[in-house]
This record gives structure tokens, C-alpha cells and sequence, in this order.
């Protein structure tokens, strides 16, 4: 795949417009991919010597917001929300986003402001697994030249599951991983075991976190390790990394995974058990040996857990390049996160019973206590203890009276064709909120008395869809 001639056309006016512009204010979202996209503009405006403000932003406040700059560019947001409302004579506006747009490419004709939106969906571009919002600004990136940039544009694809469906990249991605690989910043292991924590966690514990299907071996080290001495694979005293295994020992691991997922999943699946287990690994050459930074994976981790504590800037910083006092912060970011999480799915699974209440077509829980920044990745999290066969939902409060909604489920569900995004965003509109994403992680914000009449509808929109 390459770029198509209007999108690149696009570009080269996007590069016109901020190099005209003097005053500039960049928004972008708080996730992995946001993030990375916040930071390649950022760099970009450095070089070319343009002052600018940045901010990193949920999509709930970016409806009917106000512009009071120059230019404004929103990086992998601003399709799907009303950002033109009050844009006013000689504004100019760019969108890098790569979610559902809201407007068409003929809005721009007959608006007394300029307004450029780069979404890959208007050129026939799957936006959900062939370019990413890092990866449209790594393009602008390059535009400028600066095709040292593309790691980066790697790590947001990472970040954003891009990869998930088939273990590869695929569509404009491939374009980005490739200039990763020619510049020296990646190297590329195909169809390696697609299992996270390859270089800082032992495989038994790796392993027990598996939870797109729920194993003998999910949450259970136990059992992990046990198998791992029954393969020969680790010794009681001497246990092992992923990176450390032979490529016989990898093998002795994928038969064994494939053995037990074929036992507990329809047969109609058998055929997409491989791409639950195996997947390219990426790792950055340009990054210590020994550092967590190294994966991608691993990388793209620590740069949700500044966005879900509000600090962006920092993960922002340690992907222009600092790697001491903003490394340093990161790690204690990282540190306090997982804590976090540990407690809050403790909230749900601790105790007699079980705080997910199933119903006909979904599964949920009330996250009470649980802070909205980390609710998704709670829900996610929790996967591993619950029916994988339909998708979980967690809910919990914000600060004004509403309710942050987060749905995460097994990556089988999507095989079946079933996009769960499209049919958040579909529900929440519906009971006065708003909502969307990928086709298995998504969410929204309903208000708060709305909670009962979301679940009855999102279950009857199921009904037919989940296959059991």
C-alpha cells in the first residue's frame, strides 16, 4: 500500500499551513498513540523553529471547544468530535485522526477559516489495523524529512493494537516499519511468540497472564511453572525469559498453548488460535540492552501509564529524547500505575463473590473507586478472570456526575466481524453520551441515571451478533 495522491496532496498542504503559521496549539489524546502523536508534532514545530502549546486531552472536552489560536492541529482526535463550532474567520485547522469522521472531505469548501482534515477512512484506509494517529503524523514527519521519526510511528501502532488481528503490520503501517528498519531504530522478529514481558518478566509469570481465552495456566503461576519444567523449558532454580528461549524451546511453548486453547474454544476458532499466540516482536536498537524501553511492547506500556496519571509531558519528553530526569520520572509513573491496577482488579475479583454480574449478551461490574484514567486497562486486565465469550464492561464515575464506560473483549470476538466501537459510540449517543474506538477495546461517557437503560440496550444490540 501506498500513500494515495489526494492524502499526500494533504500533506504537502499541511506543510505549507504550519509553516506559514506563528501561533500554533497542538491537542492530542492521553493514550500511547496520542502521545506519540503529540510528540512527533512537537518535534516537528521544534525544528522548523515554531513556538507552540500542547496539551494532552480526553475527547469528552473537546466538543464546541474554544480556538483562540492561529492554527490549531488535533492529533489522533478531532474527527469524531465537534471542534468547528466556533472557528472563526482565518483560523486555521488540521485533524490527524484516524477514528469514524463526522464530516466529509468536501466540509472544508466555503468556510471563511482553512480546515484540513488527514483521516485515512476518507481514502478507503482501514484506520483500526493500517495507520494509526502517530502514524499519520509520522507522515507529516516525513514531509518535512525527517524520516528519523519512525520508531516512533512504530510505537504509537503498538500502542493502538494495530497489529493485533494478524501479529503484522499491514497498509501504511508496513511503510513505517520499513523506514524504522532502513534507518536502524528496528529490529523486526517475525511470527515470534506474541506473549508480553520478553525481556523484564520470567515466562511463568508471563505466561499467567494470558486472557483472551481463560486457560488452566491464566493467573496461575503456579500451574505455569509446572508446565514450563514438564516442557524442559525451565528449572526450578533457573527460570527464564521469553528473549532467552532456543527457537525449539519457543516451538515446545506454541504446541503446548495451541493444545490447551483447542480444548476450551468452538471449533469454529481453531483456525485463529496461531494469531493468539504468535506475532512480530519489535525491539528498538537505539535504546539500552537492558531497559524496558527496549520492547515495544514493554514501551508502549509505560507511556499509558503517564496518560492515565496526567502526566504526558513526561512520556512526551522521554520520546524527544530524554532519557534521564524524564526516564527517571517514568519509571516512578510506571511503578505507581501497576500498583494501581493490582488494587483496582483486587476490588472486582477479591472475595466470596465475584463482582461481575453476567447478563444475556455482556458482562459487567461497577469500578466504584476505581479512577476513569485506568478503568480500561482494569477492564482489560480483568478479562483473564471472567466469560471470555462475551465482552466485559467496567463503569465508574467521574467527576461530574457521569460515568466513564470502558469495554474490552477477547480478540475471538472479533474474528466473528463484531466492532465493538461502532457500536458504543451507536448506544451512547443514544442515551444522551458519547463513545467509540476499536473493534475490541472502546468506550464512552453516559451520564450517570442512564447506566441501566446503556446495559439493556447494548445487550439487545448483541443479541444475534455473539455466536456461542
Amino acid at each position: 500500500m501506498q500513500i494515495p495522491q489526494l492524502m499526500h496532496e494533504q500533506y504537502v498542504q499541511a506543510r505549507e499551513i504550519i509553516e506559514n503559521a506563528e501561533d500554533i496549539k497542538v491537542y492530542s489524546h492521553i493514550d500511547c498513540d496520542g502521545i506519540c502523536s503529540g510528540a512527533i508534532l512537537s518535534t516537528i514545530l521544534d525544528r522548523q523553529n515554531k513556538p507552540h502549546e500542547i496539551e494532552f486531552v480526553n475527547l469528552d472536552v473537546l466538543d464546541d471547544i474554544e480556538l483562540t489560536h492561529e492554527l490549531t492541529i488535533f492529533s489522533d482526535l478531532g474527527s469524531g468530535q465537534n471542534i468547528t463550532t466556533n472557528a472563526k474567520n482565518g483560523q486555521k485547522i488540521i485533524i490527524l485522526d484516524h477514528h469514524p469522521p463526522l464530516r466529509d472531505l468536501d466540509y472544508k469548501d466555503d468556510k471563511d477559516y482553512t480546515y484540513l482534515e488527514i483521516n485515512p477512512l476518507h481514502h478507503g484506509i482501514d484506520g483500526s489495523y493500517y495507520v494509526c494517529g502517530g502514524g499519520l503524523c509520522y507522515f507529516l514527519a516525513k514531509e518535512f524529512g525527517y524520516s528519523d521519526l519512525s520508531w516512533i510511528g512504530v510505537l504509537s501502532a503498538i500502542g493502538d493494537m494495530q497489529n493485533t488481528k494478524t501479529g503484522h503490520f499491514e497498509g501504511l503501517n508496513e511503510i513505517i516499519q520499513q523506514d524504522a528498519i532502513d534507518g536502524g531504530y528496528l529490529e523486526l522478529i517475525e511470527n515470534d511468540l506474541n506473549i508480553y514481558g520478553r525481556n523484564t518478566r520470567p515466562l511463568f509469570v508471563a505466561l499467567s497472564y494470558f486472557s483472551d481465552v481463560k486457560l488452566p495456566i491464566t493467573n496461575n503461576t503456579t500451574e505455569t511453572m509446572a508446565i514450563l519444567e514438564e516442557l524442559g523449558i525451565d528449572e526450578k532454580h533457573n527460570r527464564k525469559t521469553l528473549n532467552e528461549l532456543t527457537m525449539e524451546e519457543k516451538g515446545k511453548v506454541f504446541q503446548k498453548l495451541v493444545e490447551m486453547i483447542s480444548k476450551v474454544v468452538p471449533g469454529r476458532y481453531v483456525r485463529y488460535i496461531p494469531q493468539l499466540i504468535i506475532g512480530d516482536s519489535y525491539t528498538f536498537l537505539k535504546e539500552d540492552e537492558e531497559s524496558f524501553l527496549r520492547d515495544a511492547s514493554e514501551f508502549s506500556t509505560a507511556m499509558n501509564a503517564c496518560g492515565r496519571n496526567h502526566e504526558e509531558v513526561v512520556a512526551m519528553e522521554v520520546l524527544k529524547g530524554d532519557r534521564i530526569i524524564a526516564l527517571d520520572e517514568l519509571e516512578s509513573i510506571s511503578k505507581t500505575h501497576r500498583y494501581n491496577l493490582a488494587t483496582s482488579i483486587e476490588k472486582v475479583t477479591e472475595g466470596d463473590e465475584t463482582k461481575i454480574i453476567e447478563m444475556e449478551n455482556l458482562q459487567y461490574f461497577d469500578g466504584d473507586g476505581i479512577k476513569p484514567e485506568i478503568v480500561g486497562t482494569v477492564t482489560g486486565m480483568i478479562l483473564g478472570h471472567c466469560n471470555w465469550k462475551k465482552p466485559i464492561i467496567g463503569f465508574t464515575q467521574t467527576d461530574n456526575d457521569g460515568l466513564k464506560v470502558s469495554l474490552r473483549c477477547s480478540r475471538l470476538l472479533s474474528y466473528d466481524g463484531i466492532h465493538f466501537g461502532n457500536i458504543i459510540r451507536k448506544i451512547a449517543s443514544e442515551v444522551g453520551g458519547s463513545g467509540g474506538g476499536h473493534a475490541m477495546a472502546c468506550g464512552a461517557y453516559i451520564p450517570i441515571d442512564k447506566k441501566s437503560e446503556f446495559l439493556d440496550r447494548f445487550n439487545s444490540e448483541l443479541n444475534g451478533k455473539l455466536i456461542n
